[in-house]
Parts: C-alpha cells; sequence; structure tokens
C-alpha cells in the first residue's frame, strides 16, 4: 500500500501471533440458504462465535496485550455502545487489568449487563457515543486510565484485521468482502490485512441513518442520527486512522436502511441458524438489497456481532411475519347476535389459521349500531393463503378490512 497509513500488513500478522490462543479462530462457512435469496455464493465468517459474541475481541486483546507493567496498574477506559465494552472488560479480566467501561444511557440493556458480569466498572454517560467518549477522556486525565479505543487505535485496528487473514486462508479465491462500518477499525484494518490482494474488491455497509463514511468520502451533507437497529455501527465520527485507509482501500460504501437490516436479522436467524445483531447483519442487507452488485460473485461476509435483546429479536421477527404476510390483522364486521364470534373463529380453523389475537366492540362510530367489530390476527401458510382467507370471508359478508400498523382499517379489494 502505497500511502503512509498507521498499520501495515506486518502489524496485522504480528497481531494474529499476539491473539492466538486469546480469540477463537472463528469458522468461515458456506451459506446455501443465503446464497439464494441474494443470488451470490456467500461465505459467513462467524464472529459472534466470539466469548462475548463480537469480532471486538481481537483487537481489544491486541490491545491490552501491549500495555506496560505501570499502565497494567492504572487500569483501563473505554466507551462504547456494547460489544467493545465486553471485549475490553473480558480480556482486562483475564489480564488482572482493572477496567472501567463507558456506554450511552441509549446502550441496550442485555450489553449493558454483559458487561457488568465481566468485572468491569460500568458508567452510563450520555446519549451518544460523542457524549461517552468525554467521559471517557476526562477519566484519562484525572485518574490516569488508558484510553482504549474502540477503532481509532493502531493496535486494535491491527487486531481486528486478523479477520481477514483468516477468511483469506480459508477461501483465497473470494471475489470480494462485505463489511459493516461504524468507525471503520474493522474496515480499515481488513483493507490492510488484504492488500496483498488488490483484485478483491471491498464494500462497506453503513446504517442509512449514519452515512458518517460516506459523507466523509464524498463530501455529502447527508443527515446523521435516527433510531437503527444496528446501533453497533451508528457512529457520528468517522476515525482519523481509519479515514485514508478505507477512502483508497475500499471500492464502495453501500448504504441500508431498516427494512434490509431487520430482514437480514431475520434469514441469519432462519435460514443460518445464527444470531445477528442489527450491526451484525448489516452486511447481508446490503447483499439482499444491492443484489446486482453481488449477483454470481463469491463473497465473504462478516457476521460481526450477535449480541441482540431477545425481546427484540423476537420484534424483528414478528415484523418480519408480517411482511411476508404470514401475520395478518383484519377487521370484521358483522351483525351484533348470539354466537357471531363462534361462527368466525370456527370459520377460521376451517380455512387452516392459527388465530393469534381476537376482540371485538361495539363502539366504533363507523359501525352500525346494531353490528360488532370483531378485530382478528391470524398467521398463515403466506400471502397466497392470506388472500384465499380474505375472499372467502368476503364472499361470506363479513367484509374483512386488512388493519394497518396504526390500527386503520382498509378495504382489502
Amino acid at each position: 500500500m502505497s500511502e503512509p497509513y498507521v498499520i501495515g500488513p506486518d502489524d496485522v500478522a504480528r497481531a494474529a501471533e499476539t491473539i492466538r490462543g486469546h480469540v477463537l479462530r472463528t469458522p468461515l462457512v458456506p451459506a446455501p440458504r443465503l446464497s439464494e435469496v441474494t443470488g451470490a455464493r456467500v461465505f459467513v465468517k462467524h464472529e459472534n462465535m466470539q466469548a462475548t459474541g463480537a469480532f471486538k475481541e481481537r483487537g481489544a486483546a491486541n490491545r491490552l496485550s501491549r500495555l506496560d507493567a505501570d499502565e497494567r496498574r492504572r487500569g483501563v477506559v473505554a466507551m462504547s455502545a456494547g460489544n467493545h465494552a465486553q471485549a475490553v472488560a473480558y480480556h482486562a479480566r483475564r489480564l488482572g487489568i482493572p477496567a472501567t467501561i463507558v456506554m450511552p444511557a441509549t446502550t441496550p440493556l442485555v450489553k449493558v449487563e454483559n458487561t457488568r458480569a465481566h468485572g468491569a466498572t460500568v458508567l452510563l454517560e450520555g446519549e451518544t457515543l460523542v457524549e461517552a467518549a468525554e467521559t471517557a477522556r476526562d477519566l484519562v486525565e484525572t485518574r490516569g486510565l488508558v484510553l482504549v479505543h474502540p477503532y481509532d487505535d493502531p493496535a486494535v485496528m491491527a487486531g481486528q484485521g486478523t479477520v481477514a487473514l483468516e477468511m483469506l486462508e480459508d477461501a483465497p479465491d473470494l471475489d470480494c468482502l462485505v463489511v459493516p462500518i461504524g468507525g471503520g477499525g474493522l474496515m480499515a484494518g481488513m483493507a490492510v490485512a488484504a492488500s496483498a490482494r488488490p483484485d478483491l474488491d471491498l464494500y462497506g455497509v453503513e446504517a442509512a441513518f449514519y452515512p458518517s463514511f460516506l459523507n466523509a468520502i464524498d463530501g455529502g451533507a447527508r443527515p446523521i442520527g435516527g433510531p437503527t437497529l444496528a446501533e453497533g455501527i451508528a457512529v457520528k465520527t468517522v476515525g482519523r486512522f481509519t479515514l485514508p485507509i478505507i477512502r483508497d482501500r475500499v471500492r464502495e460504501i453501500l448504504l441500508v436502511g431498516e427494512p434490509e437490516i431487520e430482514r437480514a436479522v431475520h434469514d441469519y436467524a432462519t435460514l443460518q441458524r445464527s444470531l445477528a445483531e442489527g450491526a451484525g447483519a448489516a452486511g447481508l442487507a446490503a447483499l439482499l438489497a444491492h443484489p446486482d452488485r453481488f449477483a454470481g460473485r463469491k463473497v465473504g461476509l462478516v457476521l460481526c456481532g450477535g449480541n441482540i435483546d431477545a425481546r427484540l429479536l423476537a420484534s424483528v421477527m414478528v415484523r418480519e411475519l408480517e411482511r411476508e404476510d404470514r401475520i395478518v390483522s383484519f377487521r370484521l364486521t358483522a351483525s351484533d347476535r348470539p354466537g357471531v364470534l363462534g361462527r368466525v373463529t370456527g370459520r377460521l380453523g376451517e380455512l387452516g389459521v392459527n388465530i393469534l389475537e381476537v376482540s371485538h366492540g361495539r363502539l366504533h362510530l363507523d359501525v352500525p349500531a346494531k353490528s360488532v367489530t370483531i378485530d382478528v390476527t391470524i398467521e398463515t401458510r403466506g400471502p397466497g393463503h392470506t388472500a384465499e382467507i380474505l375472499a372467502t370471508l368476503a364472499a361470506e359478508g363479513l367484509d374483512p378490512r386488512r388493519i394497518g400498523p396504526h390500527g386503520t382499517a382498509t378495504a382489502t379489494a
């Protein structure tokens, strides 16, 4: 590589030796079902199998291993939305180093509790990583703690780059790597590690709400901020050390929206049988959103993290069923007389559906006083089955109207 970056291939190679035996050498496995839905030949690097559920252990282990005796005694501080926090806490405890972790107050509870469970002191400060970083820097100044930056640190970047070394050892004929980008430590480290393969196309993936690197590279002014499932890559400020590498080496940065991220989380769970948090699924989301770029190519995806809250995962799975018309809500209107509810539920049973929820009311003003509305949520076999059910109910005079996300009923035909 021609530019004087803060790390080179030799740094990544040394990091690989340093962390050997301290982190898991995760498998790169073929993903035939994901290949079917994307049109690419997909191979997945399962970094969600690390002890703390994410790739961040690589950079943390490399950085902490380089501390001298005085720095180990003073202890370390890190700011993180979750995965870097857990990685630093976990390896600091292994190495006997005191660790303080500053996390935004909006960090998912599962990541906060997991970090505490690894023995670190956790401080919840601010709404964003930027605000948490201010507190971390204050602790560096006032208590002499050593800052372990989540991405803008040469040792951290080199550690993350070992992901690419392993992928190319296992599959040297990959056509491209698709990598989520937050602060850029993983993408930059992997780009340096893959520098011996100039023909290898590197794609970075950002959440559409946080196009920080895309703005930095093309001079755009896209708005930054918003509620994203991919909070692990919801970074407003790009890395000073990571930006030059990504600008020079990464072919393209792709943006993915929330529906694609949700679908990717769902597809990892149902098709790959593997948990992925939003950020961890961003690479797959890019293949789903931009299939033409990857059709027929041998693609290496980094499933970089699997720390998703169980309640959030459940919500994502149900929402995807709704998108697929396998969970459907609709409103029926019928005469208010005994037995009507039994008739409806019995008919739905005959049609082969699973009834999830039923409620009826008499107070809707758009319904005649002698009529009743019945709101039903059902599970079906898919769009064709759903259409058949609604058509049958309409033919029987029940006037089914689909209920939208805001509770509004609309005609089915």
